[in-house]
Order: structure tokens, then C-alpha cells, then sequence
């Protein structure tokens, strides 16, 4: 069984890590906002605890690399601050810093053999610094390239501290001398496409370069000549070697779609084995989660690329879903948006809302496409930016589905084994609607919209029962398991209790102090919620008394643009205050 562990400390997004030498320190920055200060965290690896946290970096900090006897870490700051300062590790305390002559710094080394020597490398200049600590000073020297001029991404040194090699923008690698500081020779031919974006050393010297077209390639140090190359999904932002045995090797490669890849090179028929596949996740915001009905084995999640299907006891992918997408010239990615999506409750298929405007219908195990119902949520003009199925939910006997688009329709369909068809059409929301969800004698359903107005709809007569109405862009509505209460949340940061006969407010209380409140869930025995928003946390209450026991932070970005943060119990879970299983560790709270 895979287990992960989270060190939390940062505000914001971390930008950089580096690893120690030894394997005991691990070093981390991040983002802030313009005008504050970015901080960079010490770690205790092996004892998974923080050590230190300076500051001294504004918005961003770029590159990070530990000495050779871990003495020392040096930190480069981004394009807002374009200082270089060096840190005592023991201490957390700055020995020394200097501003980068003319930019900022994209990468910074130390040699392998000199606590004392380090290389920066920056837009069409490479820098070699001697650190003088009892004089607390950076002193620089120039390299000579001559008449390259490359934007530089990376850079590895070698074993001996000889020569440093330098991953370019442009797809090539220029070899440089550390001793008289000049260029030696470049390559490969053909170069890189889309630029070299991250570079290693193996156990006999020679170059592992990860390409932004996806490609990992095995270079030879001397000549740089390409000896063996094998093909990733996304472009390879990361490659570290794991281990050697003789000539051969693993490393492992990470990509900007998200996926870490272990690649094993077989030395004695000096070719790559195929790549595999480690661990994904999305690489973008995740716009929808579910759990089948009475199974807690397994869920799905929907994100701007495609769906896919996951293990929660092993924490791996089982199925990946995509669609193409036909509007290249409104999209930026290649395949279709999914918005939302549900289970059928007889487990058969799954069910997905796309940004199209189309219903479409998978198996669960296959992945295969069943039934796509066109044109289910879309405009009369067919314009592109206004049409989108953005809630779904089934009915009991899986015979219909309920679902609710961006033009505030919402429409009740039959599906069976050979057709489908539109059996109704309501159209009373001014707004995009956010969430549907259906009574379990399949009589009623609600929907909620972001035109700050909730209906009760009426499945057999397919008209309103009853309405309510609040100031707020409502993002969820859902019964509560016996059925007599209603609960919503929204933009206005409150949790509404509801009676669901006569729609009158029974309680209201803040769900968040700071930010909005974009998703719900309550527990299956109803006596527990779970609520999600901007401000990356994820409360866990108790029903009855409206009093929040727990608090997770495992989410690192908050923005209300991705931070639409479905969640979803454990179908089969209870609310036990003692015996509480969640996905990442809750903190008590009162």
C-alpha cells in the first residue's frame, strides 16, 4: 500500500525545493504576493519537522542548492528581488548576499568539491562566486562563452569540478570549463525541441536532459552526442538519478502534466526500458469528485483535461477519460473540459456534463464511451462561451437523469439501453446552475444557481413546489439524509440550515471568516458535515449543534478561479468523532 507524508509550513505556492547532500535537510521556497516577502524553510528530513524559516527574498524565490557538506545553502530570488544570499544551515541565519549583476538568477549550484565555490546561471550570462565567510562576502567572476547567448534553464557540474554543463531555452547544452571560465563546446545536433528544461549527471558522467517536447535524453559528456532518447507525456521540468548498477541506471523524471515517471537504463543494451508510470494527479483545477453508491474503494474526479477514475487504498490512477476537444481556436487545451459528474446507482456507468454542452456516458471499468446526449445544455446560438452541462445527478432507479447547465435550464432526461430522450425542461434560474440533487423517492429535486435562488422542483409535474431566495452566489444545496432539512453554502461565506417543507431559514453561521465557501457534504448517518472554500481548508462539523471539531489543511492554492473544491464522504462512513478516517489529517478545533 503507497503512503504519502505532507510537510506544511508555506503560505503560498512553493516555487523550489533542494535536497542535502547527506539526505538530512530539505530546503523549500515560495511565492507571496508583490511587495512581501517569500519565505524559504529548512526541513529535518528524516525527522519530517521544520528547522527554519528565513526571509529575505521579495515574491519569489527561484533556485535553492545545498553546499557539498552541508554547511551552507544558497537561495536566488526571482525577477522582483534579483538577490543572491548564502545561509548558514545550522543556524537559518544570512551570512551574506549580493545582487545578481544585470538579472536575476534562473539556476544556482555549488561545485561538488568546495563548500565555498557556487554557479549561477541567468539570461545570456553564467556567474562562477567564491563565498568568503569570514569577510561575509559574494565575489564574482564572469564566464567567457563567447558568441552564445542563450537563456539558461539548468545546470549540473561534474564530478571533478571541471566542466559545468548549462541546459539552454534555445534546445541546446553548452559545455563550460570552471577552472580559466571558458566555453568549451555545445550540442546536441539535432538540438532539443522546445527547449532543455532540466539536466543530471549519471554514475559514469555522462547527461540525462529533460526536453520541453516531452523527450528524455542520455547525452555523452564529452561530445554531447544523443545516445539514447525515450518519449514522456509533458515536458520534463525535473530528472534525478535513483540508482546505478555498473552501467546501468534509474532515474526518476517529473513532467508539467503532472506525472512522475521511473525510467531504468539497461547498460549492457544501452537502451532506455519503457517508462513507467509512478504517480499522477491533474494538472489543473479539479472541477467535480464522486464516490459511488455504497462503495468507498474508489472515486472519480472530473478537471479541464479529462476524468479519471482512482484507487483510494493504493492512492493510484485507474482510468483516465478524454475527449477531444473540436474548439481549438476558443480552447487552450486539446481535449474537452468536464464539469461535473455522478454514478449511476446501479453502478453501470458514469455519467459526466462537458463544457460542450453534451451528457456523456462511460462504463466504469472500461472507460468506454455508452451514450453521449448532444446538445443537452447549450444555447440557441451555439455560442461557444455560454453553453455547459454544470450539474448532474441520477435518480434511484437509474432510469433518468437530472441535470443543470450554464444557461440556468434545468432538464430531466430518460436513458436506456438503446435511446434517450428529453422528457422535461424548467427554466426559472437567471444563473448558471451549481448543483441538483434528488430526493430518494425520485418525487423532488433541488437546484441551486448563482442567481442567489434555490427551487424545488417537481418531478412529476415538472414545475416549482417552493422557492428560496439569499444574497449570495449559491454554490451547493443538498437534503440532508432523512430528508426534513436543506443545506447550502455560498460567495457570502455562510452555512444555511433550511426547512424542506416550508423553505424558512432555521440556522446560519459563518463557514469561513475570510472567504467563500464553495462546496458541502454531509455524512451518511447525518451527523456530520464537511465543507470546502478559498481559504483551503476543509471543516469538519457536527450537524445538530453547528460546532466545527476539526480543520484540515492539505490544499495548497485557494484562488475562487480553481478553488471550486468539491468533496464527497466516503459512501459507508459515519461521523465518529474518535474513530474519524479522512484523507489527510484533521486538526482539532474548540
Amino acid at each position: 500500500m503507497r503512503s504519502q507524508e505532507f510537510l506544511q509550513g508555506h503560505t503560498n505556492r512553493v516555487s523550489v525545493v533542494a535536497c542535502s547532500k547527506s539526505g538530512r535537510y530539505l530546503a523549500s521556497g515560495q511565492l507571496s504576493h508583490q511587495g512581501f516577502s517569500a519565505a524559504i524553510i529548512i526541513w529535518d528530513l528524516p525527522g519530517r519537522k521544520k528547522l527554519h524559516e528565513m526571509s529575505l527574498h521579495k515574491v519569489k524565490v527561484q533556485a535553492l542548492d545545498f553546499s557539498c557538506d552541508d554547511e551552507y545553502l544558497i537561495s536566488s530570488g526571482g525577477q522582483d528581488d534579483c538577490k543572491l544570499v548564502a545561509w548558514r544551515v545550522s543556524t537559518g541565519i544570512a551570512i551574506c548576499g549580493s545582487p545578481v549583476p544585470l538579472d536575476f538568477a534562473t539556476a544556482v549550484k555549488f561545485v561538488n568539491n568546495d563548500p565555498h565555490k557556487l554557479v549561477t546561471a541567468g539570461d545570456f550570462k553564467l556567474i562562477v562566486w567564491e563565498l568568503d565567510v569570514p569577510n561575509r562576502m559574494l565575489e564574482p567572476q564572469f564566464c567567457d562563452v563567447g558568441r552564445f547567448r542563450r537563456i539558461h534553464t539548468s545546470l549540473v557540474i561534474d564530478a571533478k569540478d571541471e566542466f559545468m554543463y548549462v541546459a539552454t531555452h534555445t534546445g541546446d547544452i553548452l559545455r563550460v570549463s570552471l577552472g580559466p571560465k571558458l566555453f568549451r563546446n555545445g550540442g546536441p545536433k539535432p538540438i532539443i525541441e522546445l527547449g532543455v528544461m532540466s539536466i543530471c549527471s549519471t554514475q559514469h558522467g555522462h547527461l540525462l536532459a529533460g526536453g520541453g517536447d516531452g523527450s528524455l535524453t542520455l547525452l555523452e559528456n564529452e561530445t554531447l552526442r544523443i545516445m539514447e532518447r525515450c518519449k514522456l507525456v509533458g515536458a520534463v521540468s525535473s530528472v534525478v538519478l535513483a540508482e546505478t548498477h555498473g552501467n546501468s541506471f534509474a532515474c526518476y523524471a517529473g513532467t508539467n502534466k503532472s506525472n512522475i515517471y521511473l525510467i531504468k537504463y539497461d547498460g549492457r543494451k544501452q537502451k532506455f526500458m519503457p517508462p513507467e508510470l509512478v504517480q499522477s494527479c491533474h494538472y489543473n483545477k479539479i472541477n467535480d469528485i464522486a464516490f459511488p453508491a455504497g462503495y468507498s474503494d474508489v472515486f472519480a474526479t472530473a478537471s479541464t483535461n479529462d476524468v479519471r477514475m482512482w484507487d483510494v487504498r493504493d492512492l493510484k490512477e485507474l482510468l483516465r477519460i478524454q475527449v477531444p476537444n473540436e474548439w481549438c481556436d476558443y480552447k487552450d487545451s486539446a481535449n474537452q473540459e468536464c464539469l461535473c459528474l455522478a454514478f449511476m446507482p446501479d453502478g453501470k456507468s458514469i455519467i459526466t456534463g462537458w463544457a460542450d454542452g453534451k451528457i456523456r456516458a462511460f462504463g466504469p471499468q472500461t472507460g468506454k464511451l455508452q451514450y453521449t446526449i448532444v446538445d443537452a445544455h447549450s444555447t440557441a446560438g451555439k455560442n461557444k462561451a455560454f453553453q455547459g452541462v454544470t450539474a448532474l445527478c441520477p435518480t434511484s432507479d437509474s432510469c433518468r437523469i437530472v441535470s443543470g447547465g450554464v444557461e440556468g435550464r434545468v432538464r430531466v432526461w430518460r436513458v436506456g439501453n438503446q435511446s434517450h430522450s428529453l422528457i422535461a425542461s424548467m427554466k426559472e434560474h437567471r444563473g448558471a446552475i451549481s448543483g441538483v440533487q434528488v430526493r430518494k423517492n425520485d418525487t423532488e429535486c433541488i437546484s441551486c444557481s448563482s442567481d442567489g435562488s434555490c427551487i424545488i422542483w417537481d418531478l412529476t409535474r415538472f414545475a416549482r413546489n417552493n422557492s428560496f431566495y439569499a444574497s449570495t452566489f449559491f454554490k451547493a444545496a443538498m437534503y440532508h439524509p432523512d430528508e426534513s432539512q436543506l443545506l447550502t453554502t455560498g460567495t457570502d461565506r455562510k452555512i444555511t440550515w433550511w426547512d424542506a417543507y416550508d423553505c424558512q431559514p432555521i440556522r446560519i453561521l459563518d463557514g469561513s471568516l475570510t472567504s467563500e465557501v464553495y462546496s458541502i457534504d454531509i455524512s451518511p448517518d447525518g451527523a456530520g458535515m464537511v465543507s470546502a472554500g478559498v481559504d483551503r481548508e476543509v471543516k469538519l462539523w457536527n450537524y445538530d449543534e453547528g460546532h466545527n471539531y476539526f480543520v484540515g489543511h492539505g490544499h495548497s492554492k485557494g484562488e475562487p478561479r480553481s478553488a471550486e473544491n468539491h468533496i464527497g464522504w466516503r459512501r459507508g462512513s459515519n461521523f465518529d468523532m474518535g474513530l474519524q478516517k479522512a484523507s489527510f489529517k484533521l486538526s482539532s478545533r474548540g
